[in-house]
């Protein structure tokens, strides 16, 4: 009785133990996912959760977006899941989005599913219209996505027609042309075949490279209001905050590089920009919701924190993965290679093989028309030894001798043909050997395991570079003056590199603009498309690195907007 008792408040203890949990369903960008997280989880533990499953390092990009009266915002790490504001229906939805983008994407993306999912959100953005692209640019980008998904072109396999279930261009580019579904496809198939030979994170890396000189690329838009009441939007993205008129999502007013603000700060509704600059006034604004001045603030410093990220030294952690990355790529193309030169190697036996049969029957033939040429020549002797009785019989024997001469004169010359095309048979062969026996060597280097080493240690990271207030309703965000004059030559150094790089890219798009501007239906353009071509009438490119204004330093002067 005793243990019967016992075994009850045994299993009562261990059923009072077992923490409550709820349901979460996290969105990503192809994929859905559900999870038990306990009543007492923080952001940080799902968070973490959610990156373990996905095999994610580069966790500090993205976050768990949801939504508050249709304004967005994003899970806390050090706050209770279930503290947030949101729906407490079951499952809890999150979505896991890149929250804040890269300045470059080739040097700054790592692994290949940070890659990934940041082409895929990329490409929805540019799809559903909230990145302007303008039509040639779009048809670029949607070779790169046609090559990520279906591999090479392959003309017998990719027929007419292929692409007519893919939304693989915004719907304003299709109605802005008198163009059929079908010629777009050949177009978008004329630069998909160029393309042969990239793998798909080759082809998704591309895109993104393309993608990130957009205007609107990773740009977070704000409704906001000056002091005089002008409505105006505000713009956070990773090279700074940019002031726009809210019909001008392309070119803003003025712009404020991380590098050039000392200080950001909110009270209530109230933003305060303080440029490095003294000189410069301080620029103050108001949006909508003090819950939008949060959301302006956990940008700003996000992005400002990768910013001065960028200009040092790779984390260790960092230095692993680039390494890691290295060594994958390494494997991938050693796996390429091995691949060819066992191609080369069968090859180079298959001819090494056909070239010594040939040789040998070249051979054997050049040995009989020696043989026959011989016996020729002996009848021509027998037959000059016989003795002529008439003159009719002599006429004919002069007549056979003739023929035996020049049979015999022809199975020389072959003969000697013969021979020397064995010589060269032999020849082919020697070369053919050695061909493969080069192969087989560099098959052999290519099977050895060969490891990238992982760069030394960076050089201590500097103290941190901002620090923040909090009094009330108000927060505060000082960024500290730290060889800002280095940074500004950096990034002036990047415009140039950038512009180099861009040249051959925007040669192939005019190419494109002008080939298919005469089927444009002009009363069709948005105010996005005008705008953008006027940028381009005026000699401007108007990517990021050449459209940002600054504030002028011309005695202390209030920035006027």
């Amino acid at each position: 009785m005793a243990g019967a008792i016992a075994s009850r408040m045994s299993f009562s203890s261990l059923k009072r133990k077992q923490p409550k949990t709820f349901t979460v369903r996290i969105v990503t960008m192809d994929a859905e996912m559900e999870f038990n997280c306990e009543m007492k989880w923080k952001g940080k533990d799902l968070f973490d959760l959610v990156c373990r499953t996905l095999g994610l390092r580069e966790t500090w990009f993205f976050g768990l977006q949801y939504t508050i009266k249709d304004t967005v915002a994003w899970l806390k790490t050090d706050k209770k899941v279930l503290d947030h504001d949101v729906s407490k229906e079951e499952p809890v939805t999150f979505h896991f989005l890149a929250k804040f983008y890269p300045e470059n994407a080739e040097e700054e993306l790592v692994q290949e599913i940070t890659q990934h999912l940041f082409f895929l959100q990329v490409k929805k953005q540019i799809l559903d219209e909230k990145i302007y692209c303008p039509p040639e640019a779009s048809v670029l980008l949607a070779s790169y996505a046609v090559q990520a998904k279906y591999g090479d072109y392959d003309p017998s396999v990719h027929k007419r027609g292929f692409l007519a279930q893919e939304e693989l261009l915004p719907k304003r580019v299709i109605n802005l042309y008198q163009m059929t579904p079908e010629m777009w496809e050949e177009r978008i198939t004329a630069w998909y075949a160029e393309h042969r030979g990239r793998a798909r994170d080759e082809a998704e890396m591309e895109y993104l490279k393309i993608a990130q000189d957009l205007e609107m690329y990773g740009v977070n838009y704000f409704a906001i209001r000056n002091k005089k009441g002008t409505e105006l939007l505000l713009g956070v993205d990773a090279l700074g905050l940019h002031i726009y008129d809210p019909e001008n999502r392309l070119t803003p007013k003025i712009s404020f590089p991380w590098n050039e603000i000392r200080n950001i700060s909110y009270s209530d509704k109230e933003f305060t920009i303080k440029p490095l600059d003294k000189k410069i006034d301080v620029f103050k604004f108001n949006s909508s919701k003090l819950r939008v001045n949060k959301l302006i603030l956990q940008l700003c410093i996000g992005n400002h924190d990768l910013f001065m990220r960028r200009r040092k030294a790779d984390s260790l952690e960092v230095q692993q993965m680039k390494a890691q990355a290295r060594e994958e790529k390494a494997r991938k193309q050693m796996k390429e290679e091995a691949t060819m030169a066992n191609e080369a190697l069968m090859r180079s036996e298959e001819t090494a093989d056909l070239l010594a049969e040939k040789a040998q029957i070249t051979e054997e033939e050049a040995k009989l028309l020696a043989q026959k040429a011989a016996e020729a020549e002996q009848e021509m002797q027998r037959i000059k030894a016989t003795a002529i009785r008439t003159e009719e019989e002599k006429r004919v024997m002069e007549q056979k001798v003739l023929e035996a001469e020049v049979l015999a004169l022809k199975m020389a010359e072959e003969s000697e043909r013969r021979a020397k095309e064995a010589d060269q048979l032999k020849q082919d062969l020697q070369e053919a050997r050695e061909a493969e026996r080069r192969a087989k060597q560099k098959l052999q280097e290519i099977t050895k395991p060969t490891y990238p080493p992982i760069n030394p240690l960076p050089a201590p990271l500097p103290p941190d570079m901002s620090s923040f207030s909090l009094i009330g309703d108000s927060l505060s965000f000082d960024f500290k003056d730290t060889d800002m004059k280095r940074l500004s030559m950096e990034i002036e150094k990047e415009k140039v590199e950038y512009m180099e790089k861009s040249k051959h890219l925007q040669e192939q798009l005019n190419e494109l603009k002008t080939e298919i501007e005469a089927l444009k239906l002009k009363e069709r353009e948005t105010a996005l498309d005008i705008l953008h071509n006027e940028n381009a009438d005026r000699g401007g490119t108007s990517s990021k690195h050449n459209t940002i204004k600054k504030p002028q330093a011309q005695g202390r002067r209030p920035i006027c907007i």
